[in-house]
Parts: structure tokens; sequence; C-alpha cells
């Protein structure tokens, strides 16, 4: 029957996907290096050394949860080419609704599963710290840093992962001047590595009376979530700290005490800030886990081994320096400037399916 010969033409279609998957993942090696690791782990005297006992359990927890995930998808597909055959053998329509869900399923964890091979980085498997700023385009700039804010909160609803927000400031009239989140869950960074850069938007902005066409600009810096300090080690002494009372919204708290943190980095001039917690200590401590973050972030764009030696990038937010362009009008596109990617469905795009743009850049950067 038809139906049957369509679940086997997919399943049949995805074999050799499974297999180039389990070559890109070195699945053996993977196994030999797990092995390796949980006996280490079993050896008298592991635990004497808790910073190289951490660091092997994390690793262990990775290539486990690879190999389960590889395993997973493997075990399904015969599953559900063995049921597939069953099925029509005693022709059995009642099994057609489960076989089709597998196939789809099937289908989804092999992209993800491919997606996710191609994050090597040392960072790529961590939690990421996304930071927005308005560029040029006033109250219209900072409206489009909620709209892209909004954009990537709804991209990690979409996959699971838990989204805080760390600082925010608000625009004077609408929209945001700057805000910076945490999104955790595993290979964030691995993925949003990509969209870091200035963002480009051009529409009929809804703040001009006359209905004129505007062009704005947002910057979005991605960082690694940096959770074990030993990672990074940050000089207290290069560091100033300067507290303010907090503004906007967070409680009747934000604005009775000086609890917001502002942390400057000496050697590199890096600035954070945080003021969304409900104490000074929580701030500083929410502000270090940033400056960690950018510190690596840059350590590892530039290739260099001392922290010291870091200069961080500075681009203008505004015209030549955009990633990525998002046009409303007079027609509706969203185009990667670097990977030539396009999307006419701008209203998809902004409700977050962004994993073309994600999965185009990483396939062009790891060729």
């Amino acid at each position: 029957m038809l139906i049957y010969d369509e679940a086997r033409s997919r399943l049949r279609d995805c074999a050799p996907l499974l297999e180039a998957l389990a070559v890109t993942l070195g699945v053996e090696g993977l196994k030999a290096e797990l092995a390796q690791l949980e006996k280490q782990a079993g050896e008298q005297g592991f635990w004497d050394d808790p910073q190289g006992s951490q660091a092997v359990l994390k690793q262990t927890k990775q290539l486990k949860g690879k190999l389960d995930s590889f395993e997973g998808i493997e075990t399904l597909h015969k599953e559900t080419t063995e049921l597939v055959a069953l099925a029509e053998e005693m022709d059995d329509q009642t099994v057609m609704d489960e076989i089709a869900e597998n196939v789809r399923m099937i289908e989804g964890q092999l992209a993800e599963l491919r997606l996710a091979a191609l994050l090597t980085g040392e960072y790529d498997s961590n939690s990421a710290i996304l930071s927005f700023h308005a560029g040029a385009g006033g109250t219209e700039a900072q409206d489009w840093v909620q709209m892209l804010h909004r954009m990537y909160c709804r991209w990690a609803e979409r996959h699971g992962y838990k989204v805080k927000v760390l600082d925010y400031l608000a625009g004077e009239e609408a929209g945001i001047k700057s805000v910076s989140i945490s999104i955790e869950g595993a290979n964030v960074y691995g993925y949003l590595r990509s969209e870091a850069g200035v963002h480009r938007l051009v529409r009929v902005s809804p703040f001009d009376s006359s209905g004129r066409r505007h062009t704005s600009f947002a910057s979005l810096e991605v960082m690694p979530e940096i959770e074990d300090a030993g990672e990074v080690v940050v000089d207290e002494n290069d560091v100033k700290m300067d507290v303010f009372r907090a503004s906007g919204a967070g409680g009747q708290h934000v604005n009775k005490t000086s609890s917001a943190v502002r942390l400057t980095h000496l050697p590199t001039g890096i600035v954070v800030s945080c003021q969304n917690q409900r104490s000074q200590h929580q701030n500083r401590d929410v502000c270090m886990k940033m400056l960690r973050s950018k510190l690596a972030e840059i350590k590892q764009r530039e290739h260099l081994e001392k922290i010291d030696d870091i200069k961080g990038e500075q681009k203008e937010i505004g015209w030549g320096s955009q990633i990525r362009s998002y046009v409303f009008m007079p027609y509706t596109l969203v185009k990667d400037h670097r990977t030539g990617h396009e999307s006419g469905n701008i209203g998809s795009v902004m409700d977050g399916d962004i994993d073309g743009f994600i999965d185009s850049f990483l396939s062009a950067d790891n060729n």
C-alpha cells in the first residue's frame, strides 16, 4: 500500500544519514573515550583532585549525552522499520499514526544531531549570555532591540531552554536601550555564537507620523556562560566596582538601595552591569559571571592564551557592519549577509524560527 511505501521510503532515506552521522560523531571513538573516563573515575584517589574530577565528570556527561542521543535514534529507526514490515504483513493500519510520528521524530532528531555534531568549540556545549544594545535609529532602534529580545526568547522556548533577565535598561519613549539575558541549556552557546553582530531593520516606523521608512540597527553580543570560576580567572585588583540605584521594573526594592552593580575590567575596558537581583552581593556575582563569560568569548575569538593580552573588538552599531537584514517594507525578507541564507516568512523568523540561519552558518563555518 502507498502509506507503507512512503514510510519505508523515508526510513530508507534516513539510513545513510545515520551512517554519516556515526562517522561525523566518531561513535566508536566516543565509546572508547567514555570507557576510559569511567575507568579513571573508578580509580583510587580520583576525588583527591576536586577540580580535575569535576572536569572528568563533565566530559563524561557530555559524551554519554551524545551517545545516548545517537543510539536512541538508531534504535527508534530499527524498531520503526520492523514495525512497518510487520504492519504491512498483518495489514494493520491501526499503528500508522505511531509510525508516522516515529518517522517525524527520527527526521527531526537527525537534523538536530547533525547540527550539534558541528559544535566543536571549547565552550560550544555551554549555556550562553546574550547582550542587546540599541544603535543608530533612536526610539526606533530601541523598539528593534525589544523585537530581537523577543525573537531569541521565542527561539529558546521552541528548544525548551530557560531564559533569565540579568540586566535591563528601558527606552526613554518605547522599547529597550539594552538588555542582557542568560539562556540555559546544552549547546546554547554553540548554536547562538553565529548570531553575534549587528542586526539591521528596515520598516515603516510606527513612531513616525509621516509614515516614512526607517533603517535601524541593534547589536547582539553572545558569550559562553562560565559556571566554573576556575575556567577563567579574573584578578580582583583588575576590577573596578561601582554601585547605583536600579531603575525600571523589578519590585519596590529596586529603587530603595544602591543594589545595582557595574564592574569595569581595567586591562580591557570591558564593562558589565546587573540590577535585576535582590541584593548588591547577588548583582555582583552575576556581573562576575558575565565578565568571565565576556573574557572567555573574546579569548576564544581572538585565539589568545593570556587574558591580559585581550583587546575587545569594537564595531559601530550602524551602516556597513550588519550581519543580517530584516526587511518589512517594501517587501518582506530576512537575509544573512555572511551565508546568503534568506527567508521571506519574516513573521515566522520574528517568532524564533532562526534555525535555518544557524544551520547555514555552522555548515559554512565547518567547510
